[in-house]
């Protein structure tokens, strides 16, 4: 017996963390080397299609993509030099968009352009080196990271001759995406909380996790050497994606008459159904993303009109209906610009219904800046399985010809303000347009 605890002693102190929980969050910085980690080319020998998935994911484009490059390097970085006390909320940024930089100690790491290691972003081996959860609720990187030969993942049973394979239950839970999914800003504000958004909703009473949409299971084999199963497409497909927005939003209007006098007013009404996302729409950044309904009318002749929608009267409407008011005044310190006016707050048609919710500094101005986020605003996006009913009341123009007016509906969507996307020369594909749905109804005109 003496002996045995001996031998414990010695194992204790050879290796002080036996036996102690993992590293999160920020106590992860600095904890790894760079070469702890393999590079995911070393995966796509044996994993072909998932590799090449993955390339193809904002995953791996965490680190590189040109608006987290410019946000991070020209507004976040210069931010914290200017204000030393935000330098954990700015190093942190890494540790969900280049988790590996953030474990060596490597911030700030170098930009894109120099493809350092930083470059691989969320890579293979990241996410298959997590063997827990530091933190509950899960928030701002706080996965524990274990690399090795053991890689972990959700199927049990599997062999390898390149390493060892574990299940866990933690990759078949939505808590293993809210690690870096939600976010707190160093005000303690919830600036991200996708996960949490989720847990609230239907999908997570009805058990249905992030990975049933996001990561959908297809009948393939996961490995060269493996036999057919079925095996979770590394997709990863959400906000970047145009085939995953379309139709988020199921759209229906109708009149509360079909026929009108040319003296009349038309009333109508458009419903919004969250069809699809098992969290709201939109999430995420919600700091950057923009969506807006625009109805217009079109008479006999082929002349438009843009209808403005009804208020409804609740605190922060103002921020739902676009207007032509500046905002984002916060950019102008990392930027160095003093007395600086801000940019165009909305970007879109004056009178069109947002879907957002506003983010603001610590002296009460919006902002798109989300590690200098004090406060948010009115919540006014859509929950998941929840319908939206929003008015428009048109008073028919003098001069309307007789006859049918045909009224459409578009439900837009933005994942990021394009003022701010034109004073940042972000790339234009980031501010595109992209269309969620429309709908359509009509009336007829008479004397």
């Amino acid at each position: 017996m003496r002996s045995l605890y001996l031998l414990l002693l010695i194992w204790v102190c050879a290796f002080p963390s036996f036996g102690q929980p993992l590293p999160s969050g920020d106590a992860l910085k600095g904890t790894r080397k760079y070469s702890d980690f393999e590079k995911s080319e070393v995966c796509k020998s044996c994993h072909v299609d998932i590799y090449q998935q993955w390339t193809q994911s904002m995953m791996a484009q965490a680190y590189t993509h040109h608006w987290d490059e410019i946000e991070y390097f020209e507004l976040a970085v210069p931010h914290m030099e200017k204000a030393p006390e935000l330098k954990d909320a700015v190093d942190g940024c890494n540790g969900c968009h280049t988790p590996m930089a953030f474990m060596a100690g490597d911030v700030t790491p170098p930009r894109p352009e120099a493809k350092s290691r930083a470059n691989e972003s969320v890579s293979c081996e990241v996410c298959h080196s997590i063997k827990g959860i530091g933190s509950d609720p899960p928030f701002n990187f706080s996965f524990q990271s274990s690399p090795g030969r053991v890689k972990y993942g959700a199927k049990p049973g599997l062999q390898s001759p390149h390493h060892d394979t574990e299940a866990l239950d933690i990759y078949q839970k939505a808590e293993y995406c809210g690690s870096c999914h939600n976010e707190k800003s160093p005000y303690g504000v919830w600036v991200k909380s996708t996960q949490l958004e989720w847990k609230e909703g239907p999908y997570a009473k009805e058990g249905v996790p992030c990975m049933q949409c996001h990561m959908p299971k297809a009948l393939g084999r996961n490995a060269t050497m493996a036999q057919e199963d079925m095996v979770a497409q590394h997709l990863f497909h959400g906000a970047h994606d145009n085939g995953k927005v379309a139709s988020a939003i199921e759209l229906r209007m109708h009149p509360e008459e079909r026929e009108v006098r040319y003296d009349g007013t038309v009333t109508l009404k458009v419903q919004l159904f969250s069809a699809k996302p098992g969290h709201k729409f939109p999430s995420g950044s919600v700091e950057d993303r923009i969506v807006w309904l625009h109805v217009t009318a079109t008479d006999v002749n082929g002349k438009q009109y843009h209808l403005p929608v009804d208020k409804k009267g609740f605190a922060g409407e103002e921020y739902t209906i676009a207007s032509d008011v500046l905002a984002y005044q916060d950019m102008g310190f990392p930027k160095g610009l003093a007395s600086f006016p801000g940019v165009q707050r909305d970007g879109v048609p004056i009178g069109d219904r947002i879907f957002r919710m506003p983010y603001f500094d610590p002296e009460g101005r919006m902002t798109v800046m989300q590690w200098n986020t004090k406060s948010l605003g009115v919540d006014y996006r859509i929950g998941p399985r929840e319908t939206k009913i929003e008015t428009f009341t048109w008073k028919l123009p003098d001069d309307i010809p007789l006859g049918m007016v045909t009224f459409k509906a578009v439900l837009n969507y933005q994942k990021l303000v394009k003022p701010v996307a034109d004073f940042l020369n972000v790339p234009a594909d980031e501010s595109e347009i992209v269309l969620v749905n429309t709908a359509s109804t009509w009336v007829e005109v008479y004397e």
